[in-house]
């Protein structure tokens, strides 16, 4: 009976032990790197008070989803990795991954809820750039009737905060600073073409949303960002 009751000891813990290593085979062959770990913990979003933090598909070649989470919002980490650029990233769904420097434990002081003056400034930005939506294009035109691409950009940021763009997508492109389109917020400036000399602008409104004078026949429109028709650069001009 003694031989017995350690035959099934031993048998019971190979199986463990088996089903163990199975079960961290199946789980590694579901991760496309050795840098996932399993985490379970809670963050706090830490972004800029009022908006929120792009929520990527993966975070190898991230795919932004169209979803967001706002600043101030708790969430679960469901699991972590670190990107090929040293980016530490945190899952919190499937599917749904977040970078983790947008983030703090839940509690940390978070950044004020009082606006700094460039967040003032980009929401009136959007909102002007949101009510010239349906306005007539113009070759040469900088309102307040008619746009093109430029002039839309120049009278937009010129009525809402003061601030003097250039005349042309390639003067344009040379303001503010150069911003990673996966990072944007509202009130930047998005170019398509060359890098440094762009045939074409458009203001950035959040929700993955941009305005911009597009043609002729469509005017002024409110678009969404595409993979058909993606922007090369984008500049933050107010800070």
């Amino acid at each position: 009976m003694k031989i017995k009751n350690n035959l099934v000891k031993f048998t019971t813990a190979a199986a463990l032990t088996i089903t163990g290593l199975g079960v961290a085979s199946l789980a590694n062959n579901n991760l496309t790197t050795a840098n996932v770990k399993a985490a379970t913990k809670k963050v706090k979003i830490n972004y800029v008070p009022g908006y929120g933090i792009n929520i990527w598909d993966n975070y190898e070649n991230p795919t932004f989803t169209g979803q967001r989470i706002k600043h101030g919002k708790t969430v679960n980490v469901l699991s972590s990795a670190i990107d090929q650029k040293g980016r530490t990233w945190y899952q919190i769904g499937e599917g749904q991954w977040i970078q983790a420097r947008y983030t703090v434990k839940p509690g940390v002081k978070i950044k004020s809820a009082k606006p700094k003056k460039s967040v003032k400034q980009a929401e009136k930005v959007v909102d002007l750039a949101n009510a010239e939506v349906g306005k007539a294009y113009a070759w040469g035109g900088n309102g307040p009737q008619g746009f093109d691409c430029s002039g839309l950009a120049q009278y937009v940021f010129s009525e809402a905060t003061g601030v003097n763009l250039s005349r042309s997508t390639y003067s344009q492109v040379k303001q503010g600073k150069q911003v990673s389109i996966q990072d944007l917020k509202p009130g930047d400036l998005l170019f398509w073409g060359s890098a440094s000399a762009p045939y074409h602008v458009g203001i950035y409104v959040g929700n993955n949303q941009y305005v911009h004078a597009a043609s002729p026949s469509q005017g002024v429109v409110k678009d969404s960002l595409s993979s058909y028709f993606y922007p090369s650069v984008a500049k933050r001009v107010l800070e």
